[in-house]
């Protein structure tokens, strides 16, 4: 009698590992970074950040080259001679106009590229996600989540190779669509912030 409740004690056990295993969830991994730098739509929206970077940090330089010359004359005693005090004067508002130039483009600056940086984590979000999905139903997997977020994970549960190869060719159907934004809406963070800072860039 003993010997049975021994069996059978183990054969329940068995079952309940089973049944467990069968319930516990499978979780794949993608590494979120590798998706912006190897895929064809984040090394587009990588190049859109520096296109904006580049415009506005020309437009700060600018403005530091005029201030420069205008300090420049204001060092030259014979020049500051040869002026008008009207003539002086304006000078002098032109210096003081240039440097709150400056200044606010130096601030929008930042916030230029904190803006264009969220709208692209939120784009490459999108993207891994549509990818993620249709990968996630080809391999059986309930979770796919940012290998950031896990300390180890089975070598095969890393889908990301995957997941960049089918972003990749979304992003070849989307373009062939023309779905996806030309460089011009691309920009649009700057017109949000000051559309007189983009007329003096451009």
């Amino acid at each position: 009698m003993r010997k049975f409740f021994f069996s059978a004690a183990m054969a329940f056990s068995l079952i309940a590992a089973s049944a467990s295993a069968a319930d516990s969830p499978v979780i794949g991994v993608v590494n979120f970074t590798s998706c912006i730098t190897d895929s064809k739509v984040g090394k587009k929206e990588q190049e859109n950040m520096e296109s904006i970077r580049k415009q506005m940090a020309s437009l700060i330089e600018d403005t530091e080259k005029e201030l420069k010359e205008l300090a420049a004359k204001f060092d030259d005693t014979e020049y500051l001679d040869s002026l008008s005090p009207k003539a002086e004067e304006e000078l002098k508002i032109k210096f003081q106009t240039l440097q709150e130039d400056h200044g606010r483009y130096q601030n929008q600056f930042y916030q230029v590229l904190q803006h264009a940086n969220y709208q692209m984590i939120q784009k490459m979000s999108g993207s891994i996600a549509k990818a993620a999905e249709k990968i996630a139903k080809s391999k059986k997997l309930d979770y796919v989540m940012n290998k950031e977020a896990c300390f180890y994970i089975r070598p095969d549960l890393d889908v990301t190779s995957m997941v960049i190869n089918e972003m990749d060719t979304n992003f070849e159907a989307d373009t062939k669509s023309r779905k996806l934004s030309d460089n011009a809406e691309d920009l649009a963070p700057i017109n949000a912030v000051d559309e007189t800072v983009l007329d003096k860039a451009g």
